[in-house]
């Protein structure tokens, strides 16, 4: 008996551990946790705001919406919450949160809840009942169809950047995703919300509309186009909705467009080398001539030929005239010889001069 006694008894510590272990994991599974000090504050009040199952050392954002509960989640997004008056947190070791949130009237009317979201990494959300004392409340909008979408596969960017965003131009990619339909009834012609965000900004949303109808159990690849703003560059993160739900996320890197940066440099080169260029112009027109300049151009001048008979008689040869010496004592000129003079040959001609009377 007492064999048996000890094999129980290690039989029930062993099965006491195995239920500590798979009571974390079924812990964990059940997602993250929000809890509220209070259900029910008016505005200008606080609340505070716990929770756990989170990521360790995540950052969240805590906010106030309407038009919201924790089943539909917060139908329109951010856009209907007080974004003004949120606060941020960060998870501790344990993924557990405490933090004190001033109660605001969001910009639509109640059902109210206190929305809790990851900033960065895997998206994550969750969300606590807030009524918020003397705020409008107004039924939800009614659900499109029984049709539900739900993402099958992994998305991911296609296309390529051109030469034109290499100098500026928006760069644009092509969200690609399979979803499918969970519900029972079909959906016809789904407009999504695509958004771009860079760093810790909200994205900006726009419409992108689907043409096709989608049966209960049926799937099919949706293409969205994608544009940033002209010159974007950095880290950004496209976000996909549906039905105030965010679907999907995906990051995207955006290189820096490099020709811009070349136009300025070669700017900053020829716009003051032209400067330069014309203030010479004016500089060398405005100036005074000297002087000597203008004896040189006149002795430099070529003379009129001499017109007969309708024919230009030819120049008689001359030797080159130096600048450093008179025209009289040219080298190699008759009359620039340096030897006494001499009477003419008898050979030599006369000229002829008039005689006076005797």
């Amino acid at each position: 008996m007492s064999g048996e006694a000890r094999i129980l008894r290690a039989a029930t510590v062993l099965l006491a551990v195995l239920a500590l272990l798979v009571g974390g994991p079924a812990y964990a599974a059940d997602g993250p946790v929000v809890k509220l000090s209070v259900t029910q504050a008016g505005a200008g009040g606080s609340v505070t705001v716990s929770g756990s199952g989170w990521r360790a050392h995540t950052l969240l954002m805590v906010l106030v919406c309407g038009r919201a509960t924790p089943a539909r989640g917060v139908i329109g997004g951010t856009n209907s919450c007080a974004n003004g008056d949120g606060r941020a947190v960060t998870t501790d070791a344990q993924g557990a949160f405490s933090r004190k949130l001033p109660v605001a009237e969001p910009s639509v009317p109640c059902p109210c809840v206190v929305h809790v979201a990851t900033v960065t990494g895997a998206k994550a959300e969750a969300d606590a009942v807030l009524q918020v004392a003397g705020h409008p409340v107004a039924p939800l909008p009614a659900e499109q169809s029984g049709g539900r979408l739900a993402i099958l596969s992994d998305t991911r960017l296609t296309g390529s950047s051109g030469l034109l965003t290499w100098f500026g131009a928006p760069p644009s990619r092509t969200l690609v995703l399979t979803v499918g339909n969970t519900g029972t009834g079909a959906i016809k012609d789904p407009v999504f919300q695509v958004g771009s965000a860079h760093g810790v900004f909200a994205p900006q949303w726009d419409d992108r509309q689907w043409h096709g109808t989608l049966a209960p159990g049926r799937k099919a690849e949706v293409r969205l186009p994608v544009e940033l703003t002209a010159g974007a560059h950095g880290d950004y993160t496209v976000s996909l909705k549906y039905d105030g739900r965010i679907l999907a996320e995906q990051p995207w890197g955006v290189g820096r467009p490099w020709g811009v940066t070349l136009f300025w440099i070669l700017l900053c080169l020829v716009v003051p080398a032209a400067l330069f260029r014309i203030g010479m112009a004016v500089v060398d027109r405005v100036r005074p001539r000297r002087p000597g300049a203008a004896r040189l151009t006149r002795t430099l001048r070529l003379p009129q030929l001499p017109r007969t008979g309708g024919r230009t008689t030819e120049p008689p040869p001359t030797n080159p005239t130096l600048p450093w010496f008179a025209p009289d004592s040219v080298p190699g000129d008759p009359a620039g010889r340096l030897s006494a003079p001499h009477p003419d040959s008898p050979t030599s001609p006369t000229t002829p001069t008039t005689k006076g009377p005797t």
